[in-house]
């Protein structure tokens, strides 16, 4: 085993041997020390060894003349860069990019009754009958609201908030974002 003070000395003596020139020769003599002392060594020791028999070597070039395509300013957008996505986006219920529906909801997980309290314009509130615990209260929001929106479970998905009061379900239905607001609604009562 060797320890640092002989890695630290071999190291010095291969970089000597690196600039050091036997008489009569025009090349170093670490080259024919390599396959002795192995590459390992020669690794350790920063010199960078002879390329192997038969292998090139590639290079990469880039060209720095290149430049970067400017941005078109498109005239009658929102500052925000938005679009289709931001103009729907004015209640709880809205079409996302992929085309499926939307609903943002703020449950209130432990009640008695599984229930719709409000409809407002932010979010959607619905009172689960299940603790917040191991994902019931989730399965439960699942299961009332294809309950509400006379749909199969399967075409409902929570998206976003897994753990948190606000959440974000995802609808895969043909159901159009105002009929899907009109049942909820109906059932807030």
């Amino acid at each position: 085993m060797l320890y640092r003070a002989g890695v630290a000395v071999s190291r010095i003596f291969i970089r000597s041997l690196v600039t050091f020139r036997l008489p009569g020769l025009n090349r170093s003599p670490l080259p024919d020390l390599i396959p002795v002392l192995g590459r390992r060594w020669a690794a350790l020791c920063r010199v960078r060894p002879p390329p192997l028999p038969g292998v090139t070597r590639r290079t990469r070039s880039f060209s720095t003349n290149r430049q970067m395509p400017k941005k078109e300013k498109v005239k009658g957008k929102p500052a925000g860069g938005g679009g289709a996505a931001e103009t729907e986006a004015s209640g709880p219920v809205t079409r996302d990019k992929s085309g499926a529906v939307t609903i943002t909801v703020h449950a209130k997980p432990g009640s008695k009754h599984s229930g719709i309290t409000g409809v407002s314009a932010e979010s959607v509130g619905v009172a689960i009958a299940a603790p917040p615990t191991d994902g019931e209260a989730n399965a439960e929001l699942i299961r009332y609201l294809a309950e509400v929106l006379d749909l199969k479970k399967s075409h409902i998905s929570l998206d976003k908030g897994s753990r948190s009061r606000d959440k974000l379900i995802k609808v895969d239905s043909a159901l159009s974002p105002e009929e899907v607001l009109k049942r909820l609604q109906q059932a807030a009562g």
